[in-house]
């Protein structure tokens, strides 16, 4: 399959083993990736290597949202090559400490995907996006969209004013 086109139901199991293998028991990712896979997302400080370091980043956001359900928000697609996308909903309460930051209780809502490179009907890289400033106002931590908060914010950063309205 490497190289080749993923049959769309191949694709489906494919995002379902990736998800569950996030929400589920330590192990799930080596039934659905290569022992190399290499990993990115918002909250990897740097790329992750190899099988433990995908399953110790995971064992984190359990830790942190021990609740953490991960569904489907769309059908995956696939490229007709090796490559796929698989956007996902992530939601739970923040009870752990995670990326530094302590928990706040608050319960969470995140929209993403993961662009997925396969090789053998595995994955082998991953690179994960999402609004990790939406995350971060929903948590509390930062202040929200349009908010004279959000604007003095900016105006620290060097973004200068934006109009409201």
């Amino acid at each position: 399959m490497s190289g080749g086109a993923v049959e769309a139901t191949a694709l489906e199991t494919i995002a379902a083993d990736w998800r569950d293998a996030f929400t589920g028991p330590a192990g799930g990712f080596a039934h659905c990736c290569t022992p190399d896979v290499q990993y990115e997302d918002p909250l990897a400080v740097e790329p992750l290597r190899g099988l433990d370091a995908l399953e110790q980043h995971a064992r984190s956001l359990r830790h942190a949202l021990p609740d953490l359900r991960l569904e489907s928000s769309a059908v995956a697609v696939g490229g007709g090559g090796a490559f796929a996308c698989v956007p996902w909903r992530a939601a739970g309460h923040h009870r752990g400490q995670v990326g530094g930051l302590p928990p706040t209780g608050r319960f969470v809502i995140v929209h993403g995907l993961h662009y997925l490179e396969l090789s053998d009907g595995l994955v082998r890289r991953a690179r994960g996006f999402f609004d990790l400033y939406d995350a971060a106002i929903q948590l509390g931590m930062l202040p929200t969209r349009g908010s004279l908060g959000e604007t003095a914010l900016m105006m620290l950063r060097g973004y200068g004013l934006r109009p409201r309205g």
